[in-house]
């Protein structure tokens, strides 16, 4: 794996850092303390084709790759997690499956569209009596004539509530393995309904919903790929979902740090920095190692994709790695704050939050766990 970053990737990432700096940062405690979706922030990342990176300049992307992304979303991330998991599942788990399955005319109906920020998108696929068991799964897609019609619920949509698409997951037949399916959904469809944002521990600012569907029609053309194809549509958006969720763990990560640092280097006891006190020195040495760790770990994941390389549990792994990696600076770093640490006016007690739901959304560790441990066992 090549570490050296391209002109184009630099280019991407300082630009992101500093509209993170400028922009972002300044916004993100009242988009966490007021449940915010930060549709302003995220039309301004609309903007610079942020929320389009490896689309194609003809439809409004970049034309860019993973890395870039990656690094894009790690930059968000030390700035605003909510807005960076935002622009993650827009990039990575709507648009690259349109990109990747999708027929020339869902890509002409779509992608301008939710490259530029003119749509927003989101993704359907967890119901609160199936979590992660797919054989489980109890919304339903029947053929009618000319149309599809689906019914059912799903719990945990992100972004739901503000986006114009959502690519849902239904199953053709009741319990057969082979028949789950994906759909385009306009979210404005007749009988697709929302119910209200959940109030989260963490990552407040990227709203999350329950959806209905009380028999939407959708026409034939709104099925993407293949019938019965949504496994590997669920595998390749999943496997992008878990490298923008590492990268966003890492900026994510790197703000609790660095705030953790700074506040050492000028908290004084004794007449000294407490980060004299070799304790905190261990404290800061395990953080940067950690979250460099996780970082190539993310990097190599996504340069896998990039370079079309089956990622086994790439992905996976640098989702683990980088999620318990976030939970364990953030929580140091409250450590390191100490009392202050508890307190909401402390960047760091909102980071704590967020790094708890990272080891959760995305698949929890245990599944990621499992996942590997399955790709081990078949080598």
């Amino acid at each position: 794996m090549d570490l050296d970053l391209t002109d184009a990737q630099k280019s991407l990432r300082d630009q992101a850092r500093e509209i993170s700096l400028r922009e972002i940062s300044p916004q993100a405690a009242d988009i966490d303390r007021r449940q915010h979706f930060p549709l302003e922030g995220v039309a301004r990342l609309a903007e610079l084709g942020m929320l389009g990176v490896a689309v194609p300049k003809i439809w409004g992307g970049l034309g860019l790759d993973t890395v870039a992304c990656t690094l894009m979303i790690e930059e968000l991330a030390n700035a605003c997690a909510s807005t960076a998991t935002i622009v993650a599942l827009q990039n990575l788990i709507v648009c690259e499956p349109i990109l990747r399955f999708g027929t020339e005319a869902q890509k002409r109906a779509w992608l301008s569209l939710l490259a530029t920020g003119a749509k927003l998108g989101c993704f359907a696929l967890t119901e609160s009596t199936a979590g992660s068991d797919l054989d489980s799964i109890a919304t339903l897609a029947r053929r009618d004539g000319d149309a599809w019609i689906l019914r059912g619920t799903k719990s945990f949509v992100t972004c739901g509530r503000d986006a114009q698409l959502a690519i849902v997951f239904a199953a053709v037949e009741p319990g057969a393995r082979n028949t789950l399916s994906a759909f385009l959904v306009p979210t404005d469809s007749a009988g697709l309904s929302f119910g209200p944002a959940y109030d989260k521990l963490g990552l407040r600012g990227a709203t999350a919903a329950s959806m209905t569907l009380d028999d939407v029609r959708l026409p034939v053309g709104a099925l993407l790929g293949s019938e019965g194809g949504g496994r590997e549509i669920l595998r390749f958006a999943v496997e992008g979902g878990r490298i923008g969720a590492a990268a966003s763990c890492v900026g994510l990560a790197r703000a609790a740090f660095t705030a953790a640092t700074r506040y050492a280097l000028t908290r004084r006891t004794q007449g000294a920095p407490i980060a004299e006190h070799q304790a905190i020195q261990f404290k800061l040495a395990d953080m940067s190692t950690q979250i460099d760790a996780a970082r190539l770990l993310t990097w190599r994941a996504a340069a896998s994709r990039d370079a079309g390389t089956p990622l086994g549990s790439q992905a996976s792994m640098a989702k683990l790695v980088a999620s318990e990696v976030a939970s364990r600076v953030a929580s140091d770093a409250v450590q390191v704050l100490g009392g202050n640490g508890c307190l909401a006016e402390y960047a760091v007690e909102r980071h704590f939050r967020d790094a708890k739901v990272t080891e959760i959304y995305e698949g929890t560790s245990e599944i990621q766990r499992l996942g590997i441990a399955s790709v081990l066992l078949k080598d």
